[in-house]
């Protein structure tokens, strides 16, 4: 029997494609892996979860999915770094993950210049979708705008009218306080703005933070600290008095990454927005909980959410597009519908962000340990300005 040579090359061509096409589609991580462990370990979580059911159901477009996960060390620079390396010397096809918003934008901004695909899963501030936003770029996580919409609705009905606000003076801290203000003041015009405290993020000094606030005397504060921050102003808020008789309303503060770490000391009847995992009883969520702990051998957290919805988001995207070439992904991502444990969200054409919601309700301490009582469930597409306003707010790519 003789082999052409014709016959030799067709079969080399059939299995370089074959090779091709179960080659792994890459996709970059970038994340504060050991500076925001209690965030960053449970959202890497998230991912495995997501990646192992992907890949259990045959993978994107016949290919498996890879992940390669980087730590920015809490450093725009560093993430800048690890996202070229990424992209030049590993060839992801897209990029996801970042926590801190000054560190979310730098990675925005690179993916702009690079014209890379980035799905940031936490970074928070509005100008990752607005001010700073761009075509490659877009957010899973509720931002700081529909957050402090969220909060703000809250507010309004309280009958306080002297607010004071302490946040971590940097670009999540600073955008939550510019939104909240700006939305309760046009709810209530009658309500008075009467002390600011901005420490530096992870560097809160509660004694004096807490007397400012005592001598001006609000009667409402609202709270954007987190983390050690927000165990150093409780303690030192509980322990001085500030707290009673006294609204407060706090953004994410009900997420078990930054509640469990108050213990009995969480204080009653702050209102937040938060995740109360235990208390989500839809079946999509049930399920979510089961294969969590399965993997994790631990609770969810806001994060394992978060990690989980942005690399099912991602795949979705893939799946539309139809192949891994970076406008087509982008062209994807724009209106995309995805199912989540929480219902399905939409990422809006407009300014890229999704619609995925957070749980709003008072906090309470049960079993020694804090809660959220009276959550219910704020869908995110409520909380956001409608595309003519969006225009005005986004640059035009």
């Amino acid at each position: 029997m003789r082999i052409t040579r014709r016959a030799l090359l067709g079969t080399a061509l059939a299995a370089s494609a074959a090779r091709a096409q179960a080659a792994p589609i890459k996709i970059g991580d970038i994340n504060s892996y050991t500076g925001q462990a209690a965030f960053t370990v449970p959202y890497r979580n998230g991912l495995r979860l997501a990646l192992a059911e992907i890949n259990a159901a045959g993978g994107v477009l016949g290919r498996p999915l890879e992940l390669l996960l980087r730590d920015d060390g809490g450093k725009p620079e560093d993430a800048v770094r690890h996202a070229g390396e990424l992209t030049s010397s590993e060839g992801v096809v897209a990029l996801t993950g970042t926590f801190a918003s000054n560190i979310g934008l730098a990675v925005a901004d690179f993916a702009k210049r690079n014209r890379v695909p980035f799905l940031a899963a936490e970074a928070l501030s509005d100008a990752l979708t607005w001010r700073q936003g761009n075509r490659y770029t877009f957010r899973v996580r509720s931002s700081t705008y529909m957050q402090a919409a969220m909060l703000a609705e809250q507010a309004a009905r309280l009958p306080a009218r002297r607010w004071a606000v302490v946040a971590p003076n940097y670009e999540f801290g600073l955008s939550a306080t510019e939104s909240f203000r700006r939305l309760l003041s046009a709810a209530r015009p009658d309500v008075e703005w009467v002390a600011e405290q901005f420490p530096a993020l992870g560097r809160l000094e509660a004694g004096p933070v807490v007397n400012a606030l005592l001598a001006a005397r609000p009667e409402a504060i609202f709270n954007a600290t987190f983390g050690a921050d927000l165990v150093r102003l409780v303690r030192q808020g509980n322990d001085a008095g500030l707290f009673e008789g006294r609204s407060v309303v706090s953004v994410m503060t009900g997420q078990p990454e930054f509640l469990d770490p108050l213990g009995d000391e969480a204080p009653p009847g702050w209102i937040v927005t938060g995740y109360p995992w235990e208390q989500i009883a839809t079946p999509a969520h049930q399920a979510f909980v089961a294969a969590y702990r399965r993997l994790a051998n631990d609770t969810p957290r806001a994060g394992s959410l978060s990690g989980y919805v942005t690399l099912h988001a991602l795949a979705a995207a893939l799946r539309k597009a139809g192949g891994t070439e970076p406008d087509r992904i982008v062209a994807a991502l724009e209106d995309l519908v995805v199912e989540t444990p929480l219902g399905p969200i939409r990422f809006r054409a407009s300014d890229h962000q999704s619609t995925l919601g957070m749980y709003v309700g008072r906090l309470a301490v049960r079993g020694g340990r804090g809660v959220m009582v009276d959550a219910a469930y704020a869908d995110g597409a409520r909380y956001l300005p409608p595309d003519d306003e969006v225009r005005r707010l986004r640059p035009q790519d």
